[in-house]
């Protein structure tokens, strides 16, 4: 892939391109409306995407970490760590001016929209760019939208996955030569308008740091009428490659997030949550492939794919966009 010359950049560089960039990483007590950042990362970077300085906190979320074993961080470490409170103003400073840029940046800017409105704050962040998309823009030849995988096809090192500092770190590294590329050719970067939120409805309970319930025993509740998911289903989830958005997903078995959680997050990802395992059926998630329910059992007929809770998890970072 050839680069634009730096000697020639100033020059040459699309006007219409922003003017400064904020590489986002935010690790997460798990994945649904409820959840909590735990640790935050920014590079901020210059117009033609030069790393200008870098920023890292931990956070305390005030509730259980979630799945340490992604992210490392356990209730002691964060116990005497700021709130997000504490540090929004500080983040902010990293954001002010700048397109939020995210490996699935839907996920990223929900998350931190939604602390800033339980701080009673906004996000000073107007737009954002996906690299996933980009990378898409750009028709470049990988096997699945990874950040590993993005990060290999540009020859950066990933040192320690699910760490925000290096995950910020690779994704910097990798979106300057996507951002040159694009720059080169003409291309229109895939920017996505940033709507904060105004106000936040916080739960009935505040959970502190090690006593969540959501990650014990799960709590029975009446299903909830969805919206219809409003992408076609593109068909079965194939390994090695990511999910899709419009793909239908079940649940069977007990899971360590909150069931209901776990479908949120799956609806926001442009998913659809299906009641029960049919032909048509994309996906099922459970940490029992063992057990004789009457999902599994139909699973197992139809030879429809089968990943338990932690997998599922991964992939739900990184869900393509539905085709057209």
């Amino acid at each position: 892939m050839t680069m634009l010359d730096d000697r020639t950049t100033a020059a040459t560089w699309p006007a219409a391109y922003p003017q400064g960039y904020a590489v986002v990483d935010v690790e997460t007590t798990g994945l649904a409306r409820d959840d909590r950042i735990v640790s935050a990362a920014v590079y901020r970077l210059d117009a033609q995407g030069d790393v200008e300085d870098h920023w890292y906190t931990l956070v305390n979320p005030e509730r259980d970490p979630g799945p340490v074993w992604i992210h490392g961080l356990t209730s002691k470490v964060l116990e005497g760590a700021p709130l997000f409170a504490q540090i929004a103003e500080e983040f902010s400073a990293r954001l002010d001016g700048r397109v939020l840029v995210a490996h699935n940046a839907m996920f990223d800017w929900q998350m931190i929209a939604r602390e800033y409105a339980r701080a009673e704050r906004t996000a000073p962040v107007r737009q954002r760019l996906c690299t996933i998309a980009l990378a898409k823009e750009l028709a470049l030849p990988l096997p699945n939208h990874k950040l590993a995988t993005l990060a290999a096809h540009f020859g950066v090192v990933q040192q320690r996955a699910h760490d925000a500092l290096d995950d910020a770190r690779v994704l910097a590294e990798a979106f300057r030569p996507s951002l040159h590329a694009a720059a080169e050719r003409g291309v229109r970067l895939p920017l996505l308008e940033c709507r904060p939120l105004t106000e936040w409805a916080a739960s009935p309970a505040r959970p502190v740091v090690g006593r969540q319930s959501s990650y014990g025993a799960g709590s029975w509740r009446p299903s909830r009428k969805r919206p219809a998911c409003p992408y076609p289903n593109p068909g079965r989830y194939e390994s090695d490659k990511p999910l899709k958005q419009g793909m239908r997903v079940a649940f069977s078995g007990d899971t360590s997030v909150d069931r209901e959680l776990l479908e949120d997050r799956t609806v926001e990802a442009g998913l659809h949550v299906a009641g029960s395992v049919s032909r048509l059926t994309s996906l099922l998630v459970t940490n029992d492939p063992d057990s004789a329910t009457s999902k599994t059992v139909k699973a197992k007929a139809f030879g429809t794919p089968i990943v338990d809770e932690a997998a599922y998890a991964h992939l739900l970072r990184d869900v393509a966009p539905a085709d057209g």
